[in-house]
């Protein structure tokens, strides 16, 4: 994987305003905020996407997710906020490194906002579906 804004991040070349840190896990304030508090989580190890993260480290991520998140609601005075994780330049992901947006939502027209373009499962589709996965999940 080629070297990324966080990658130089995690070694000290670049500053951030750190708000955690483990031996497998960054946070730190975004610098382009959607609302005051949005805050990433990356992992130290260097991968992309999710699916190509290791087990120890998306484990490390999960277990400090929700204490960050309540921190930023704590700080921000917020109750809601979105958790967002994007894979890949056609699911809008900017930068190649596995990171998650803590954004809070202090008001309607602060923080994401969101199109959700919901369709109906087809009962017989969603069955095939739902077994190809399962199939998966035991392969992977």
């Amino acid at each position: 994987m080629s070297q990324t804004i966080f990658s130089r991040i995690i070694k000290g070349e670049i500053p951030c305003h750190k708000v955690y840190e483990d031996q497998h896990v960054l946070a730190f304030l975004d610098v382009s905020p959607l609302a005051p508090g949005h805050t990433l989580v990356i992992p130290k190890e260097e991968k992309a996407t999710l699916d190509q993260l290791s087990d120890e480290s998306a484990a490390a991520v999960g277990r400090v997710l929700p204490r960050i998140c309540r921190a930023v609601m704590k700080a921000t005075n917020t109750t809601a906020y979105n958790l967002l994780q994007n894979n890949g330049p056609a699911a809008h992901q900017a930068v190649f490194h596995v990171h998650f947006h803590i954004i809070p939502k202090p008001s309607e027209s602060n923080g994401l906002g969101i199109h959700w373009p919901a369709t109906k499962l087809d009962h017989a589709e969603g069955t095939k579906l739902a077994n190809a996965i399962a199939a998966a999940i035991v392969k992977a």
